[in-house]
């Protein structure tokens, strides 16, 4: 059965973080909107990656630094209690059940609809529902599509037979295997290996470049490297998986790796990157190519239309949940603005119609131990972008509050100085607690604060923030 058409000004595929932002920004600025969501409304981020990855990962951390503090350490030596960790974890992800993003999305004034929805032609979007009714949505002035990605697994000899983890089994497991083989060193693998590596697992972490986290600094890899070594965590680096066994899909699963080793475990987690969710979105009906990374402008407008947005991981800008919500804002305003007959939108570098900070001052945060954070360009992409800069290096650890933080910290920090314009255009760290490090350097990477300027920000003592003062020192003394 197909119900009449119902239009709305803006019509959201998908009510993830991004998705609901989007909706959110446009209701605040007077545009009807209408989210449709196929599976729990708050997305990828709310159950199967941020929120529940780091319920797992807090514990962890903090675990491992107490163990670090004298007078603390002998008393938390033991275990930690996995069926309380697992539990907070299906706290924080409300038992998988979405019914309090429900009702906030719809006390912002948004309509939602259950279904799966897809373009049929130029701002029209047919929801199949779950109650097999065929609703049509017609949007005034604009679609988005906020579909987000999935997990990519590689073409490999045995792989899907075997069921592999993805990192949504990753994060919603409910027993801890005996034996985890990961396969990817990136951030969802190198954050799972720290995870189930401390709620019991022996994980063997295979990677195939010669870097972990290899679009970080080259010392952040390292750093986290030798720590889950030194955790327990078997690190096979430059190695290549070659097939996946597992029969019948349950019981053992072995994988062979680069000169014929065979690494047996009871689960193996493909971490190996993610894909567009835009297979079944309708994009061939508008001209796009279905399963496609959608390119877009600095609104999220999808190049070479007046209409169709896309925000979120599908435009493969920045796959990070406070860049999809940033975009989120960036493409409200820029729609409304649109719908307002606005003549002249304010696009330039940090206008506010443009996501600028996608390309200039992306942050990072990876939850391992140590942390890791970067924001901004690291000295290879500032030297292949042609700038001229000097890269500051300083041991974290020889700052008096890092001493007081934790006996025998280790980390390090670098910031990337552009030479002519006495700028920072990037800051990385790698160290226990450096993650709230961070926006200190994002506001001095967007604000573009110059070097003389950022004398005068006086680091309180003993604090491990004022190891920004040891980079200042020694970029003057260079």
């Amino acid at each position: 059965m197909t119900t009449e058409p119902v239009e709305y000004d803006v019509v959201v595929l998908g009510a993830g973080p991004t998705g609901e932002n989007v909706a959110d920004r446009l209701r605040a600025g007077g545009l009807s909107t209408a989210v449709v969501e196929s599976e729990l409304v708050g997305g990828e981020c709310s159950y199967w990656a941020c929120m529940p990855s780091k319920a797992l990962l807090r514990p962890v951390i903090a675990r491992a630094e107490a163990r670090r503090v004298p007078g603390l350490r002998q008393s938390v030596q033991g275990p930690l209690d996995v069926a309380a960790v697992l539990a907070h974890r299906d706290q924080e992800v409300s038992h998988w059940k979405d019914d309090g993003q429900v009702s906030w999305l719809e006390s912002t004034g948004t309509h939602l609809y259950r279904g799966r929805g897809r373009l049929e032609g130029p701002k029209r979007v047919v929801v199949e529902g779950p109650d097999s009714e065929r609703r049509v949505l017609t949007a005034r002035h604009a679609v988005a599509v906020c579909t987000g990605s999935r997990a990519l697994l590689p073409d490999l000899p045995g792989l899907v037979g075997a069921k592999p983890w993805t990192s949504r089994e990753a994060t919603s497991a409910t027993e801890v295997p005996a034996r985890l083989t990961v396969v990817g060193g990136g951030v969802v693998g190198v954050e799972m290996a720290t995870a189930w590596q401390a709620l019991g697992s022996q994980v063997t972490l295979v990677a195939r470049g010669d870097l972990l986290l290899p679009r970080m600094e080259p010392f952040v890899g390292q750093h986290i490297a030798d720590a889950l070594s030194e955790a327990g965590v078997r690190v096979l680096m430059n190695t290549g998986v070659t097939a996946v066994e597992r029969e019948g899909g349950s019981g053992p699963v072995t994988v062979v790796v680069d000169g014929g080793e065979r690494i047996e475990a009871d689960e193996v987690l493909f971490a190996t990157g993610r894909a567009p969710r835009t297979e079944d979105v309708g994009l061939d009906t508008v001209g796009l190519q279905p399963g496609s990374w959608l390119s877009v402008d600095d609104s999220c407008r999808v190049e070479g239309n007046d209409w169709l947005y896309a925000v979120g991981d599908v435009n493969h800008r920045a796959l990070l949940t406070h860049q999809g919500k940033y975009q989120a804002r960036i493409a409200g305003a820029a729609i409304v603005a649109r719908a307002q007959g606005v003549p002249l939108l304010e696009t330039d570098r940090w206008g506010a119609h443009s996501a600028s900070a996608d390309r200039f001052a992306v942050p990072q945060v990876v939850f391992t131990d140590p942390e890791a954070a970067a924001v901004g360009l690291s000295l290879a992409e500032a030297e292949a972008a042609g700038h001229r800069v000097r890269a500051v290096d300083y041991e974290i650890g020889s700052v008096a509050g890092a001493a007081l933080y934790a006996d025998g910290y280790r980390g390090r920090a670098r910031m990337i100085v552009d030479l002519d314009r006495q700028i920072l255009l990037g800051v990385t760290f790698v160290g226990p607690g450096v993650g709230e490090l961070l926006h200190s350097a994002t506001v001095a990477v967007v604000a573009e604060v110059p070097i003389d300027r950022l004398w005068h920000a006086v680091p309180a003592y003993p604090t491990i923030s004022e190891v920004w003062l040891r980079l200042l020192e020694t970029y003057r003394e260079g």
